[in-house]
């Protein structure tokens, strides 16, 4: 007898053909057979339902997450999985939290510490809601096994290697040849338990808990070649990596880098995020020239886009994006009292402008624009009545410039205010150039960062946001492309093995949703983290059904408790990808 079987449905297959009608019926985790519709009997299975109507698609892979910790207090990976996603990527950015020396217990605070610093997680969260009792990546990869309700596949952090075999010089030195031989054992022990490959960063916004610069980060050129080298040895494996040049424009030296790296492992390279914006056209050319360029060199390099504008808050209270603006980080990490009075300084609002106007703020640039801000929660009786509100009406009100009142506004709260910044790039000019960029065939959808900076961003939803923007919005691709953009697109990158499409045999693997009504739901900010801490969530609309493996995790966004999923291990869950 057939474990389940949906009747009538709409099959978006993810292959980019056209949708068809059919009975599609699942029997132990896969899915059994797909039949015109009406011809496979309700009772041949234990389970049915009526699916007229509905969209079935394959469960969505989201190619670039940080649930490494999340998952151990949330094995649902909400809210990613309650928009339809079924398969995650993590150990991203050159951050895991594993391997850990045994023999240092220290080190699991300084990962801590450095993962609530760079990647915007609860400390209190890392500390309460994750035991940290493994050492080895094969230990933590076991150490989730069995006990989470999403797929998930993950990187080895290449910080994390250092930290291990260099200790405290990880952070400012450079290993000896027997420490460089220590780390490529360690990641090849990795990828024999399953790593996906190694991810690193260079990039100037990733610093530790202590402030200083992500051991990566230290590392040179000859040492990252090698790393590289190993991870060509091993089936199914990846690199994703990180530079400066990411979010705004590469230099020649980190597109030489990435080639070299790519071509040295015969290995797909994917690197986060390509910016889309009219405003900068010659920002597109820049980054797809490493594409380019890598493969004349027998590499493959990957750029991850967002499809959606994600929503993003600001704070002059807590660490954010307006830190990362180059020497706004002085001003922002001192003392509350001390900050709002340099803040009300009209020399350092001249400087901080400046520098945030300036051609070394590279992509932060955007965030310069602070009349256009719009004020969220506020905390005092003076702000009473802001909510809401756009700064640069407040501050045509007051006859202040923007940032002065801003200031104003932030001191008011003791710089609790919640700020949201309006897009610069939401023209139809920037969503023409975002169609065009998404044919290329290194430009792959993706970069939530789902299970970081939790309470600042909520990319999780792209998803069903994309599709909805699809069917009822500005329509830029077909459902069936669309889907197919979710869906096999990244699982073809990182070789899933019988993932991405809805074909009999592939693992069943499942979203259904309403084509009426899928969208998803504004960001709020809820306290569910452990020790209370915050993060935005967002509801998902429209989804009917999640399933993992053939059994069902989410019904009505809501999660029915099951835990179906997989570690996902590299060779034995993935195959290697050509770069051809």
């Amino acid at each position: 007898m057939l474990d389940h079987l949906i009747r009538r449905a709409t099959v978006v297959d993810g292959t980019g053909a056209p949708a068809y009608t059919a009975d599609v019926a699942v029997h132990e985790g896969r899915i059994a057979e797909i039949a015109e519709p009406d011809t496979l009997a309700p009772q041949s299975a234990r389970t049915s339902e009526d699916a007229h109507g509905l969209v079935l698609a394959p469960g969505f892979v989201d190619p670039h997450t940080h649930y490494d910790a999340q998952l151990f207090w949330d094995p649902y990976a909400t809210p990613s999985m309650n928009h339809g996603v079924t398969t995650v990527a993590g150990g991203n950015c050159g951050f895991t939290l594993a391997p850990l020396h045994p023999d240092r217990p220290e080190d699991a605070d300084y990962t801590r510490r450095m993962m609530a610093r760079v990647e915007g997680m609860a400390l209190k969260a890392l500390e309460d809601g994750v035991d940290w009792s493994w050492s080895t990546f094969g230990e933590y990869l076991d150490a989730l096994e069995g006990r989470i309700a999403v797929n998930a596949g993950f990187m080895v952090g290449h910080c994390a290697l250092r930290r291990y075999v260099m200790g405290p010089d990880a952070v400012g030195g450079q290993p000896t040849p027997a420490q460089l031989d220590a780390m490529l054992r360690l990641l090849h022990d990795a990828m024999d338990a399953g790593a996906w490959g190694l991810s690193t960063t260079q990039s100037s916004t990733h610093s530790d808990g202590d402030g200083h610069p992500v051991a990566s980060r230290h590392a040179r050129p000859a040492e990252l070649l090698a790393l590289s080298r190993a991870v060509g040895q091993h089936e199914g494996t990846q690199i994703e990596a990180i530079v400066a040049g990411c979010l705004d424009q590469f230099s020649d030296e980190e597109i030489d880098l990435f080639v070299e790296m790519s071509a040295a492992a015969g290995r797909p390279l994917n690197w986060n995020v390509l910016t889309i914006d009219a405003a900068v056209p010659e920002r597109v050319p820049r980054q797809l020239a490493a594409s380019e360029r890598a493969r004349r060199a027998g590499g493959r390099i990957v750029a991850l886009t967002m499809p959606i504008l994600t929503p993003m808050n600001m704070s002059l209270g807590t660490f954010c994006a307006l830190n990362l603006i180059p020497g706004w980080g002085d001003i922002l990490n001192l003392p509350v009292p001390e900050r709002i009075a340099r803040l009300r300084d009209p020399a350092v609002r001249a400087e901080m402008l400046r520098r945030a106007e300036s051609k070394e703020a590279g992509v932060f640039r955007r965030l310069a624009d602070f009349g256009r801000y719009v004020i969220g929660d506020t905390y005092s009786e003076a702000n009473a009545g802001l909510t809401g509100r756009v700064v640069r009406d407040v501050a045509a009100e007051r006859g202040q410039d923007p940032f002065r009142c801003l200031v104003e506004i932030c001191a008011n709260d003791l710089l609790r205010t919640v700020l949201w910044p309006m897009p610069t790039d939401n023209d139809p000019a920037s969503w023409a150039l975002r169609r065009e960029t998404w044919q290329h065939e290194d430009v792959l959808l993706g970069g939530s960062d789902a299970g970081a900076h939790l309470d600042r961003m909520c990319g999780a939803p792209y998803t069903t946001r994309f599709l909805g923007d699809c069917l009822r919005g500005r329509r830029l691709v077909p459902l069936e492309r669309a889907v197919q953009m979710l869906s096999d697109d990244p699982a073809r990158l990182f070789g899933l093995r019988e993932r991405g499409r809805i074909e009999e045999g592939y693992h069943a693997d499942l979203v259904l949703f309403d084509p009426e009504r899928i969208e998803a739901g504004p960001a709020t900010l809820v306290h569910d983290l452990p020790g209370d801490s915050p993060r935005l969530d967002s509801k998902a609309i429209g989804v009917v059904s999640v399933r993992v493996n053939g059994v069902e995790t989410i019904r009505d966004d809501v999660v029915t408790g099951a835990v179906p999923g997989t570690v996902l291990r590299s060779g034995r869950d993935t195959r290697t990808v050509s770069v051809k």
